[in-house]
């Protein structure tokens, strides 16, 4: 659905520039963004996809992947089309490259998206599968109605966003899980087509918001998994976020572009892993590798598993009231006040 877009302004007659994300795209007329969904239009900028759904579902909010953000509740899961990044290795590469024209897409209101979370039994609803900076003014919209129907909302993200729009959707957004795509800009700039300053900006000021933030690293063999890099990468962690935000470093899969890129070996994981905590990142967990310990969250003090998870399956024994139950110890996790 075409709607007036936020986030622009015009430079003349002709031309207008979009100020939604980071690379803050001047568009001739008759033209769109890098994003591939704004346009200009006779000197007026539009989103074409303002209530355009390609994906929808029920997800387990530990898929997003949340950790520590209200354990074993559901998220009714959204996505649009198009993206502001060009990832080689995208996964997601056959919405995130479609245009508008495409006819397999679902028109859904605001009010909709809270009658569908309510009718697949979610607590929240989760902006995801493509970037959700780009459907700005619809997931701004929905999560409104969202927040009043008592539901949490988040975003899985690239962090591409830019401020004002971050500071404008804050109050209405309570967690997001940031894609830090590697800790050089080189990578960004030839993998991504993008840079890493503004997500790392991003990560700063959505902490500043109070919003839940969560990181996630994909180990891409021979691109970004120098023990050396992921070192930095923590120790950026730790002193510009938090040393108590989790962070996923996940296994790759071929896929997209990059299909000729071997599997990221589990030794490189381990490795990651152990860089990690000597750095002093207090909560790193392993993503898309077969169940084992470091899925699970173990008490800082006192090494308790406070949460145990086989694949999307959790269980919450080792919690009581947000306190490990052995030493006592207060985790930073929002418990869940959805599940009783």
């Amino acid at each position: 659905m075409k709607k007036e877009a936020a986030f622009w302004k015009k430079i003349n007659d002709k031309k207008v520039q979009c100020s939604l994300c980071s690379h803050n795209c001047k568009i001739n007329q008759g033209k769109g963004g890098i994003c591939g969904v704004r346009k200009n239009e006779n000197g007026t900028l539009f989103t074409l996809i303002y209530g355009s759904a390609s994906s929808l579902a029920s997800d387990p909010i530990e898929k997003k992947p949340l950790y520590h953000f209200y354990p074993g509740t559901y998220a009714f899961s959204m996505g649009s089309i198009g993206c502001n990044f060009k990832c080689t290795h995208c996964q997601n590469y056959s919405i995130s490259t479609a245009d508008a024209s495409v006819t397999y897409l679902k028109e859904i209101t605001p009010d909709q998206v809270v009658e569908l979370a309510k009718q697949h039994n979610c607590q929240g609803v989760s902006y995801t599968y493509n970037e959700p900076t780009i459907w700005h003014e619809f997931s701004l919209d929905s999560a409104k109605s969202a927040k009043k129907a008592g539901l949490y909302t988040c975003y899985v993200t690239n962090g591409y966003i830019s401020p004002e729009p971050l500071r404008e959707i804050s109050s209405y957004l309570d967690a997001m899980n940031i894609d830090v795509k590697a800790f050089n800009d080189v990578f960004y700039r030839k993998v991504c087509k993008s840079r890493l300053e503004p997500v790392l900006n991003t990560c700063e000021l959505a902490k500043e918001l109070g919003i839940h933030i969560e990181l996630t690293y994909l180990v891409i063999p021979g691109y970004n998994d120098s023990l050396e890099e992921v070192n930095k990468f923590c120790k950026w962690i730790v002193e510009k976020l938090d040393n108590k935000t989790p962070v996923h470093f996940s296994r790759f899969h071929p896929d997209h572009n990059m299909i000729n890129v071997s599997m990221t070996p589990m030794e490189t994981l381990l490795k990651i892993y152990k860089v990690a905590k000597e750095a002093g990142v207090l909560f790193p967990f392993l993503g898309n590798v077969y169940h084992g310990e470091y899925e699970n969250t173990y008490c800082s003090k006192c090494g308790n598993i406070c949460i145990e998870r086989k694949n999307y399956n959790i269980n919450l024994e080792g919690l009581s009231n947000g306190k490990c139950s052995k030493c006592g110890n207060n985790l930073p996790i929002l418990i869940s006040k959805y599940i009783k």
